[in-house]
């Protein structure tokens, strides 16, 4: 088969030909009719310990091509996504259905023996399939994997209906938290961001308002949209340094804030600005099982839309191209990939 190889920190990725995978017992075989270039993906190939020879991609929809000896209920042909996610299947984690968070899952297109989607097939464990309907496309397949980080962040707040919410940044995270939370029923979905294309975008997803921090004050803005003096649940999509501060500081009283940004450096917090509001805090990771057919369930519905965030398709050939141009402030969002 044909794939995009990672090389090495700063060399572009390389369409080169490979073997065709074969599956465990436990796997399927898909060929890839779309996947996604995720902003992690950018990050590991800018990583001393990314291994040369990796295929990256675990955003990705297509066809059963080939099934393991052990998966059942699945036959050559069937249309699905997968949950990226290679679990061990016998930790805490695992028992109470949150392979996400198993300390010895593998993520799939980030380890040399769970090669990822940037290529023409993928394996994907049999457990973690999840069919598309037929009124679900396999650009939109592509895309289930972003959108259900985005289901599990919401989900995360126990959003009240009616709720008036702030999302700290409009990237391909924060669009999809606008989406699920107007989704979930909140009156006011208050955008902050930077830049002018991630704002439109967000209004284009179900944002109610949007605010530049550069020339307006968050607070202040968020009262004139809302009526409200402070959010009542902030999620912090951004995952700089200082951000998770600034949330705790946005909160209202008994506020509810949810870090999704990650930040791999040590970063700072007051304890005494949560303490004195009561505030609650909690980060989301990934997703499960019912985040992937919740987002599936609500397309094949036509209660989201993805077009407003995917914004091209590329071939394998145009990928390494396409991949380095990502490095660099864009206008794009969701980048899908057709191998």
């Amino acid at each position: 088969m044909r794939a995009a190889i990672f090389e090495g920190v700063g060399k572009p990725l390389s369409i080169q030909t490979v073997a065709d995978p074969t599956p465990a017992p436990d796997q399927v075989i898909l060929t890839v009719e779309n996947a996604g270039i995720c902003g992690s993906d950018l990050h590991m190939s800018e990583g001393e310990h990314t291994p040369a020879g990796l295929i990256l991609g675990h955003e990705f929809a297509g066809t059963i091509a080939a099934v393991g000896s052990a998966v059942t209920g699945w036959k050559a042909g069937d249309r699905v996504t997968a949950l990226p996610l290679n679990a061990c299947n016998s930790c805490d984690a695992c028992d109470q259905g949150l392979p996400a968070l198993c300390s010895e899952t593998l993520f799939t297109g980030c380890y040399l023996n769970a090669q990822g989607a940037y290529a023409q097939y993928v394996a994907a464990r049999g457990s973690m399939l999840q069919r598309l309907p037929d009124g679900v496309s396999f650009e939109e397949g592509a895309m289930v994997e972003p959108l259900a980080v985005g289901h599990h962040i919401v989900g995360m707040a126990e959003m009240p209906r009616g709720a008036s919410v702030l999302v700290l940044g409009g990237g391909p995270i924060g669009a999809a938290v606008a989406l699920f939370a107007r989704h979930a029923g909140a009156r006011d979905v208050i955008v902050s961001e930077m830049s002018e294309s991630r704002r439109a975008r967000a209004m284009d997803v179900g944002a109610t308002a949007v605010i530049d921090p550069r020339k307006e004050d968050v607070l202040e803005a968020f009262r004139k949209a809302t009526g409200k003096a402070r959010p009542s649940v902030v999620f912090e999509c951004v995952g700089l340094p200082g951000m998770m501060r600034q949330a705790v500081d946005f909160a209202a009283v008994r506020g509810r804030v949810v870090i999704a940004g990650v930040v791999f450096q040590e970063d700072t917090l007051a304890p005494i600005a949560a303490l004195g509001k009561e505030v609650t805090i909690r980060f989301s990771q990934a997703y499960t099982e019912s985040d992937f057919a919740a987002v599936i369930d609500a397309l094949a519905r036509r209660e989201v839309d993805t077009q407003p965030l995917h914004t091209a398709t590329v071939s394998l050939d145009e990928l390494p191209e396409a991949f380095e141009a990502l490095r660099k402030p864009t206008t794009q969002c969701k980048v899908l990939i057709k191998p």
